[in-house]
């Protein structure tokens, strides 16, 4: 026990101190690398050389007295490699893995035929060495796979499809997201050459991916890229979910470009499950297009490559009511017209440049840049009619150097990047909104909007500064086995910007009845400026990060990946508010709502229901960043027999991710520009007559200043946001044990994954009765809000997810000896949430008193998923490429009011998971079914120029995969045996059957 306890001494005091040497280092930015590593054994002392067979790259390193050596960083892609004379193997290195060559100098071969690579004008003969002994969760997408498996849209993130675990979704209006588990998709983070995209103001994981069409990154400049789902290693940061880490085409020593342009059309798809009902076809097309070219600038030394593709989107929609779609009857006639199908324009361009220098074979600079600009119309859809549409404009440019050095025991990145990145919608129309909800005893749902958009869609939301990272990894480190340290620090300082509304268009509420609409609005929220307060809040974010990690092989059986990462962030508009005296003085005022104690203060209410509002209020000084996120993360692998044909690995880690600052920024948005509600006296929700309490004039049709002239003397109606002082940042914590194993040409994987989340954001409503009640009369306080003011709305740490999945992949890799690959992925999972959106980015919970109150129900994920793809060399050049998608259904998430006498209000939250569809096997058990194909023409045109023609028929047997649903849960205390059914003419995810065609050329 002794000897245990002292070794743990040891190895704690060892990356204690190399923590220390890292953060030490010139201090830097994001160091996710997608390089490739390469390790094994050779005769001792000799000297190892590996080329890039494509672009002359060349790196050195010398193998080390106990027979071992590491070459680590090396771009993806295929090398000659060779310990001295008569040794040479051509091996291929895929992104963000390690592989492993042992030389036998007696017999040393050239590759295996059976995986030629074909480099342009160059043809080798390689072996691809996979990684099987690492204790990531994750599996690599090929270049293979982006060129041969159908897709709807280029976004190279939709091959994460293929992943176990991972969930690319294409909603019918277009925009797409990518998901892992039963977290949100702004848990995700994904890494382009070794740089983080993250989104740090919105949701959507990463930049430019909120609410958009569009694609992150050309798919003509990606090679391929790996997708971890649990268990990453140290240099992963501001990510709690999935990992995706993608490497760039680069230039080569030969030119090579590509063009190619895609198009469909209205007559080359089916109608939409609302088009069908409706009786019309909603014109559409869709058109991408673009070109790649690369090629050297001095031989073996200089490279560049640049890219571009272009998206124009008009794409069908269907208006359908976000809830109690019983009621669509009883809502006005002009309301009612608005529903049906619908569609919504887009236009993306993507660039991208990059050019490589290797002075050196010590030495390589790499220089890159982005840019993508888009606009469209977006909103309408469920509970959302087209009059509602915004104008987007959504752009990212980044701009990428780095300057690599490498010694035979040691390699060097310095990196400097810079962001710009911003989200910029605004209405289309300008005017009065009509907003349509159920009784306050049904939930106050929202059932549809119409009008002029609501205040809070036009936003400017946005982030650009640099960052400087170094990272420095050691591969010659001998201690009781091979070890490769890698030690890091990063640095960002960049600006974020948020406002939250713009001061037009007022919304009218109505109540839907089972007789009708109220003739007259029940509220209306309207936008009015605080004076002296901006609307734009900017803040200078600061980032800090460090890691180190320590890869360490004690044999040929045992492999251990130990690492620990420290990150801190200030947010100085947070950290340094200073809570209006105003609204501190309205807070301890005397209670004016009936039923108060005589002298009894508004704070003294909320104390009676359990909120200290001094936790909330800030002095500029009381608040401090989170200075405690160390992360440890273990892993292993055990190779059975030790030729890495059965591996068992597993690990154990927690990983924060952020909080986002469009959250963070509300308690100064909101007070700079209010949205005030009045609510008009009326039979269902009564309220004490007070300047945010008044009967309804038809006058007030009159205009925003009519409304504003209201309480352009007071504060009255003002909502008021508070975020804790104790702000925590989210994080996950993650465990995993599975087994892979190479039979045959077959490589599988049967993993199990836990994936619990803490501390997500979540926004409440702070108000109570003087009583301290949140429930009077199965009513809650909403007319209570502070004196003078509006609505208290609080915001905690305390949204949990728990994610329980059983992994499955098997692939037959693709060979040219056997003209064919396949890839399945099966995911089970069991996702709980404690809270009842649908939409798992929603931060706000006012269904109950406390989120802690909020039971956990099963979260918005299938629990069953396949994801199958096949590609066949066929005869006459043809191509053939296949993808199998099957899904359980997805549960229904909502508040249930059943009249349940269990609840105050009658109403708790729930999960139904809808009856399915039938497919070859089973019941109506399927939610989501398609089956794609694809087949290309190779031809040759002239010398090196070749052409391809390609077809792609999307969801081939045209399956309605729904994604509207229609509830009932019942009356009387008794809730249905079927709550929840699917829309069959709402909206669906995918496309229906769709037919697509690409013409392209390559030389």
């Amino acid at each position: 026990m002794n000897a245990v306890c002292n070794y743990k001494r040891l190895l704690l005091a060892r990356l204690i101190a190399a923590a220390v040497t890292a953060a030490a280092l010139p201090m830097a930015s994001y160091a996710q690398s997608a390089d490739a590593n390469l390790r094994g054994s050779a005769t001792p002392n000799a000297t190892i050389t590996a080329t890039n067979v494509a672009t002359g790259y060349t790196r050195v390193t010398k193998v080390g007295a106990d027979g071992t050596y590491a070459l680590v960083s090396l771009p993806p892609g295929t090398y000659k490699v060779d310990a001295g004379p008569a040794t040479q193997r051509v091996v291929t290195l895929t992104v963000a893995s390690t592989g492993t060559l042992n030389f036998n100098v007696a017999a040393a071969t050239a590759g295996n035929a059976a995986n030629a690579k074909n480099l342009g004008a160059i043809t080798v003969n390689a072996s691809t060495l996979q990684e099987v002994t690492t204790s990531e969760v994750g599996t690599t997408v090929s270049q293979r796979e982006i060129s041969t498996v159908p897709q709807i849209t280029r976004n190279f993130l939709e091959f994460a499809d293929t992943v176990p675990g991972m969930v690319f979704t294409v909603q019918q209006n277009g925009n797409t997201s990518l998901q892992s588990g039963g977290q949100a998709p702004s848990a995700i983070n994904v890494y382009i050459d070794g740089v983080g995209q993250k989104n740090y103001v919105l949701p959507g994981g990463i930049t430019g991916q909120t609410s958009s069409q569009g694609n992150p990154f050309p798919q003509l400049a990606i090679g391929e890229y790996k997708v971890i789902t649990s268990n990453y290693k140290a240099e992963y940061d501001q990510i709690s979910s999935a990992a995706v880490t993608a490497e760039t085409k680069s230039g080569t020593n030969q030119f090579h470009g590509e063009l190619f342009g895609d198009w469909t059309d209205t007559w080359m798809r089916a109608e939409t499950p609302s088009e069908a009902a409706d009786g019309k076809k909603q014109p559409s097309h869709d058109k991408e297009y673009g070109f790649s070219f690369g090629g050297p600038i001095i031989q073996d030394k200089a490279h560049f490559f640049m890219a571009y593709e272009g998206k124009e989107y008009d794409t069908p929609i269907a208006i359908s009511p976000g809830n109690a779609a019983d009621l669509v009857p009883q809502l006005p006639a002009a309301a009612q017209a608005q529903l049906g199908p619908s569609s919504l324009p887009f236009k993306e361009d993507l660039y991208f440049v990059k050019f490589d220098w290797e002075p050196t074979d010590r030495d390589r600079f790499e220089l890159s840049g982005k840019y993508r600009s888009e606009t469209a119309i977006s909103g309408p859809g469920t509970g959302e009619a087209a009059s509602t549409a915004v104008n987007l404009i959504n752009y990212d440019r980044r701009f990428d150097i780095r300057w690599d050095h490498s010694a035979d025991s040691w390699f060097n990145r310095l990196q400097f990047t810079y962001e710009n990145a911003f989200y910029k919608p605004t209405p289309v129309e300008f005017g009065n909104g009509s907003v349509y909800t159920t009784l306050p005893s049904a939930g106050t749902q929202e059932i549809l909007d119409v009008g002029a958009a609501s205040p809070l869609s036009g936003q400017d939301k946005g982030q650009k500064g640099p960052s400087i990272s170094d990272d420095l990894t050691f591969n010659d480190f001998e201690w009781h086995g091979d070890h490769v340290i890698k030690m890091g620090v990063s640095y960002k300082l960049v600006t974020l910007t948020a406002q939250d509304a713009f001061n037009y268009n007022p919304q009218f509420s109505y109540y839907v009845t089972p007789t009708g609409t109220d003739p007259d609005p029940y509220q209306v929220q309207f936008p009015i400026a605080l004076p002296g307060t901006s609307p734009v809040v900017r803040t200078s974010d600061r980032q800090l990060g460090t890691y180190i990690q320590d890869d360490w092989t004690v044999d040929d059986h045992l492999t251990l990946n130990l690492g620990l990462r420290w990150d801190y962030e200030q947010t100085p508009s947070y950290l340094n508010w200073v809570t209006p005296q105003s609204v501190i003085n309205a807070l301890y005022s005397p209670n004016p709502y009936p039923g108060a104690t005589p002298g009894q203060t508004y704070a003294q209410s909320l104390a009676l229901g359990g909120i200290d509002v001094g936790n909330y209020i800030s002095n500029g000084h009381n608040r401090n960043a989170q200075d405690n996120e160390f992360m440890p993360r273990f892993g292993f692998s055990y190779d059975i027999n030790g030729d890495q044909a059965h591996v068992i690995h597993g690990g154990a880690g927690r990983s924060y991710d952020r909080n986002l600052y469009e959250l963070l920024q509300l308690e100064q948005t909101k007070l700079a520009l209010a949205q005030p509600t009045i609510t008009f006296q009326n039979a269902y929700l009564p309220c004490t007559p007070s300047a945010s309490c008044i009967p309804w004039n038809p006058a007030y049709y009159g205009g925003l200043g009519v409304l504003q002239s209201l309480l352009t003397a007071t504060t009255a109606g003002r909502e008021v946001d508070m975020v804790t002082n104790n702000l925590k940042t989210p994080y996950s914590d993650q465990v995993s044990l599975g087994m892979r194993n190479q039979i045959g040409e077959w490589n599988t994987d049967v993993t199990v994954a836990r994936v619990n989340s803490f501390d997500g954001l979540v926004y409440q409503l702070g108000n109570r009765y003087p009583n301290g009640s949140f429930w009077e009369n199965g009513s809650q306080p909403w007319n209570d809000g502070i004196p003078g003011w509006g609505n208290l709305i609080i915001a905690n740490n305390g949204l949990e997810t728990k994610t329980t999945q059983l992994l499955i992949s098997a692939e037959k890799p693709y060979t040219p000896e056997s003209h064919w690959g396949v890839t399945i992925a099966y995911t089970y999972s069991h996702a709980l949430q404690n809270n009842d959106s649908q939409d798992v980015t929603d931060q706000y919970a006012f269904d109950e008193e406390t989120i802690g109150q909020y039971p956990f129900i099963g979260s918005a994920v299938a629990r069953h998923r396949l994801v199958a793809t096949a590609s066949l060399d066929g005869p006459w050049g043809l191509l053939f490429g296949a993808k199998l998608t099957l899904a359980t259904p997805i549960p229904a998430l909502s508040l249930a009011c059943f009249n349940d006498t269990t609840t105050p209000s009658g109403c708790v939250p729930y999960s139904s998971t809808p009856p399915g569809s039938h497919f070859l096997f089973g019941g109506p058990i399927f939610g989501y079914r398609s089956l794609d194909f694809q087949v290309t023409k190779n031809f040759k045109i002239y010398s090196s120029f070749n052409g391809y023609v390609r077809l792609d028929l999307l969801n081939a047997f045209n399956w309605n995969n729904y994604s509207d649903y229609i509830t009932n849960y019942g009356s009387n205390g008794v809730l249905n045996r079927t709550p929840a059914l699917y829309d069959p003419t709402g909206n669906i995810l995918g496309t229906p059957c769709e037919v697509k065609l690409t013409l392209g050329i390559k030389f």
